[in-house]
């Protein structure tokens, strides 16, 4: 569910200030933020922040396009390493073996004489 627009968007004041005075002193240093709920304002543009997705902190250099959305979204906290499974590792095996027969496979042909 979205913010209100009455309340306008969420930015988290601390973060908002280290923006601006990072600006004042002509700076481009990354800042380290917990906040993955704070939105991208223009202020931000131009800045990297590392963001903690709850193991690690991920680098982020924001552009316009990122204007609107929220810190967190990226920094995914979630890694994909694909789905489990023997087959794909036993036919990557039977692939790398010299094409040997997979487990299971059919049986060679009896040679004719």
């Amino acid at each position: 569910m979205s913010r209100s627009l009455k309340k306008g968007p969420y930015v988290d004041q601390r973060l908002l200030t280290r923006v601006e005075r990072m600006d004042e002193r002509g700076r481009r240093e990354p800042i380290k933020t917990w906040a993955r709920d704070c939105t991208v304002v223009p202020d931000f543009i131009g800045h990297t922040f590392m963001i903690h997705n709850g193991k690690q902190f991920m680098r982020l250099f924001v552009t316009e396009d990122m204007v609107g959305h929220k810190l967190g979204e990226f920094a995914p906290t979630r890694i994909f390493k694909g789905h489990s499974g023997g087959k794909a590792k036993a036919a990557a095996a039977a692939a790398g073996a010299g094409g040997a027969p997979a487990p299971g496979g059919a049986k060679p042909a009896a040679g004719k004489e």
